[in-house]
């Protein structure tokens, strides 16, 4: 489970080329497809499956009751050389079907035809209705034994190691819609404990649209493509959607997190996690609490820009999950810190006045500091997406002795639908028998038979009290771990469909999280009120809208009204009067620059002399050097990644430049739209445009040599985050600071305060 560095695995693959090729040599990027370079001949000597990839894993072989098998995980993959149906029977064709003669009809007796199409016809199975887009990976948690206090949960004890997975996702587009949508992430985490399976189902935001359950398909119809056209896709820049939230206004919160910079975020790595819902912990004692939890990446909070989420759009609709797979493959694993919020659990379920059942509101940290009670590693990748991201099922009722649920509402409504949901997309109620699913504790559950039964039942009496079965299975105490309904009273109540008065409060922490924003930020936030309310086809919404901006904070009020075109409103209830959370904001600290990418401009007909040092500090510093090149193959010894024509800007967290290259003779706008771009005939006109879009994504920018010239000739000379060095490691250097920043947002000052 030890987590492999890049510059260790970058290392060992030089070290293992050594004598081939120079020594400047640095290996190809992450993402080659298969676990063996492919001949240019088909391959015809008959041998077993290739080994999966060094980065991939997939479940741990166990019973559909949870026992280990001691098999390895290749087990669940297919076996032998030679093609077989599905009972095994070897085939000697595939690509032909059985018919009366060569030019006859297709025979009804060709059973591999008729088995081969009818799985075909079944591969797909119902998408998730949210959620559909995701991305998932394996890892370790291992717990740092700081929340034995609080909570008797054993896989949070010091040292403890847990298998995890994790599935990232989208929540309004359909699986094949693109990654860098502005949209809530989900952040769902499977701990597979001793105890029982623990699914901690977050999402990178910390509050949620609404408060009580029943209004959740409300929401997501919203906020999903118009049902009489099926547009827009994967988007909330629409009529339905803001119809929706300006008329609701308990979703004024979450709609701010999604129009900020939250919305878009630059990889999964860089994203928080939130449970949204108070949870009630208990300790070995009986003793209770309520938590909040948080996810804490260890690369900082960090986003796109809007234009380079559009562009991704279309360059590389897949980036997200890309960019986590190419992270793990080269060595620099995604990690995070698991924290609580510890809060009393009092009666009133309250602190500091913030209704602890309300998923609309947060918690400042300043009022109760995150701390941290383990650690997330992703170091593995699945071995079949289908198998394993597509067919994992979370459940917010998945808990393990010692976590317990609240009475939120919007909690107690996720409860029921979780399981039901599973039914109609995994065929049954044996959906925890498929691998990915299948807990890592013993099971004795006396359910039975059902749609995809996969376990053999011994016994002849599943059912509590018997004898015939010994008695088996027999309730378990404290001292044998059991569950804890932690025993809460319940407030002697009418039944009403009514929320408490203090649900009633929708703008506060809507100003608070304004308020704790920098002026970029405050920038951006006004930009994508003012895009989306702009896509509106009926004024009367964007007017909706702009009454509930009013109440929030007059500023941001007044500067989307004139992006629209309309008069600003006058509040109807008085601004809220808060304290910034200044942990809200994903500006003015510095970030390990581990996994980021830099791309390395070269020139073949000037040589690149210290691009191959570069690159060694680029890798022994844990980041990911892209060697940018005219054409592909190699320049000077060393493997290029990306051409003038397939590279673009948001690939690249920073950009090296290291020569003046001349168009190459591909630099034609028939070919490549982008060698339209304006600039001197002597560079070529996409290095050009690479330079000035990084520029305009406020990233750092380096050059040494001849690569100053580009610099001068792209008109960025001089400008904050712009440096020019004496050499590749000077450049290099400078670079590397800036990136601690994530941004050089200096270079574009705000005009908000």
């Amino acid at each position: 489970m030890s987590a492999r560095k890049p510059a260790r695995a970058v290392k060992d693959v030089v070290e293992a080329a050594a004598g081939k090729v120079a020594d400047v040599l640095t290996p190809d990027a992450p993402g080659a497809p298969g676990s063996a370079p492919p001949p240019v001949a088909e391959p015809t000597t008959p041998h077993g499956p290739l080994p999966p990839k060094g980065e991939q894993g997939a479940p741990d072989t166990r019973s559909p009751t949870g026992a280990p098998t001691g098999a390895p995980t290749t087990a669940n993959g297919q076996q032998g050389a030679y093609l077989t149906t599905s009972q095994g029977a070897r085939l000697r064709d595939t690509d032909h079907s059985l018919k009366a003669g060569p030019r006859g009809p297709i025979l009804l007796q060709d059973h591999h035809f008729r088995e081969k199409i009818t799985h075909f016809d079944h591969e797909r199975i119902p998408e998730r209705v949210v959620h559909a887009r995701g991305t998932g990976a394996h890892g370790v948690f291992v717990g740092y034994g700081t929340a034995e206090p609080i909570t008797r949960a054993g896989f949070l004890a010091r040292g403890r190691e847990t298998e995890v997975f994790v599935r990232f996702s989208t929540v309004l587009g359909s699986r094949g819609s693109a990654d860098t949508v502005r949209d809530t992430r989900g952040f769902a985490t499977k701990f597979y404990t001793d105890e029982g399976t623990f699914d901690l189902v977050a999402n990178n935001m910390p509050v949620f649209f609404i408060q009580d359950a029943i209004k959740f398909p409300d929401i997501i119809h919203a906020g999903k493509p118009h049902p009489d056209r099926e547009i827009p896709q994967a988007q909330s820049a629409h009529d339905t959607f803001w119809d929706f939230v300006s008329l609701h206004t308990e979703a004024q919160h979450h709609t701010m997190w999604n129009m900020s910079d939250r919305g878009i975020p630059r990889s999964y790595r860089m994203m928080e996690g939130f449970g949204v819902h108070t949870f009630r912990l208990v300790n070995a004692a009986g003793e209770t609490v309520l938590v909040k939890f948080h996810w804490k990446p260890q690369l900082g909070v960090h986003s796109l820009t809007w234009e380079e989420a559009q562009l991704l759009g279309g360059v590389d609709p897949d980036f997200h999950r890309r960019d986590l797979y190419d992270a793990i493959e080269a060595g620099a694993y995604p990690e995070w810190e698991l924290g609580v919020q510890v809060l009393p659990d009092t009666p009133e379920e309250t602190f500091a006045g913030i209704d602890l059942l309300d998923p609309t509101k947060i918690v400042p940290e300043e009022l109760a500091p995150v701390q941290p009670i383990g650690r997330l590693t992703l170091n593995r990748t699945p071995t079949n997406f289908f198998a394993e991201t597509e067919q994992v099922a979370f459940h917010v009722g998945h808990l393990p002795p010692g976590i317990d649920v609240t009475n939120d509402p919007l909690l107690q409504g996720r409860l029921f639908s979780y399981v039901d949901t599973q039914l109609t997309r995994l065929g049954g109620p044996n959906f925890s028998q498929i691998p990915v699913n299948r807990p890592h504790a013993p099971v004795n559950d006396m359910l039975r038979d059902g749609f995809h039964q996969q376990a053999v039942h011994a016994g002849v009496a599943p059912y509590r009290p018997n004898s015939l079965d010994g008695g088996n299975p027999f309730p378990a105490g404290d001292a044998e771990g059991a569950f804890v309904d932690v025993p809460v009273t319940v407030a002697q109540a009418p039944k009403a469909r009514a929320n408490p008065a203090s649900f009633d409060d929708h703008f506060s922490q809507v100003r608070l999280f304004w308020l704790s924003m920098s002026a970029v930020e405050r920038e951006h936030i006004v930009r994508a009120y003012t895009f989306e309310l702009g896509k509106c086809y009926h004024q009367a919404i964007r007017e909706r809208q702009l009454a509930c901006l009013a109440n929030v904070d007059p500023v941001l009020c007044a500067q989307v009204a004139a992006g629209l075109g309309l008069p600003a409103p006058e509040p109807t209830v008085p601004l809220a009067d808060v304290a910034p959370s200044p942990a809200l904001s994903q500006v003015g600290r510095e970030w390990p620059a581990d996994g980021r990418t830099v791309g390395i401009v070269v020139d073949p007909d000037a040589g690149v002399d210290g691009v191959g040092q570069v690159q060694r500090a680029v890798i022994a510093a844990g980041m990911v050097p892209l060697l940018i090149a005219p054409h592909g193959g190699t320049v000077g010894g060393l493997p290029v990644q990306r051409t003038f024509a397939t590279g673009r800007s948001v690939e690249f967290d920073a950009l090296l430049v290291a020569g003046a290259p001349a168009p190459a003779p591909d630099a034609l706008p028939a070919r490549d739209a982008k060698a339209g771009a304006p600039g001197p005939a002597a560079v070529d006109p996409r290095v050009l445009l690479l330079v000035q879009e990084c520029w305009r994504h406020a990233k750092a920018i380096g050059a040494w040599g001849p690569g100053v010239a580009v610099l001068e000739s792209a008109g960025v000379v001089g400008t904050p985050g712009v440096v020019a060095g004496d050499s590749g490691d000077d450049a290099l250097a400078a670079v590397q600071r800036l990136l601690a920043a994530h941004r050089v947002w200096e270079r574009f000052p705000a005009s908000l305060a």
